[in-house]
């Protein structure tokens, strides 16, 4: 089995090891090998979105980040019906999108936010 190096933060690491122990998982290892499954698994199901559609897109990120987020969210304007924005806690906010509209504009807004690092978690839900 080829072997991959990654670099990761502190923060990044200490909630690997936190969820290892909560979840029963063997080792850091595996819960990587579980998101990269996640994450393909999601662009599988992206991928296969066509037409017209309806989705829920949700944003986490700090409140530092809030520029980038209204500048992506300005440029995708036409697929959004509904924006929410909430502090979740200390700077964290969260951003709820209600979209309308075809399927590969609403994964380049998605792609948009998952591409960008200052984004905690960005996560689709299509109808």
């Amino acid at each position: 089995m080829p072997i991959v190096s990654i670099s990761l933060n502190d923060e990044i690491l200490s909630e690997i090891d936190r969820i290892q122990k909560s979840m029963g998982f063997s080792g850091r290892s595996e819960i990587i090998r579980a998101g990269i499954r996640n994450l393909i698994s999601e662009e599988k199901q992206r991928g296969s979105l066509s037409g017209f559609i309806h989705a829920i897109l949700m944003v986490i990120h700090d409140e530092d980040s809030e520029q980038i987020v209204t500048g992506i969210k300005h440029n995708h304007e036409n697929l959004i019906g509904t924006h929410l924005h909430s502090k979740v806690d200390g700077n964290r906010c969260m951003e709820l999108f209600l979209l309308h509209g075809d399927a590969d504009k609403i994964s380049v807004m998605t792609k948009d936010f998952q591409t960008n690092r200052k984004m905690q978690n960005v996560k689709l839900v299509a109808m």
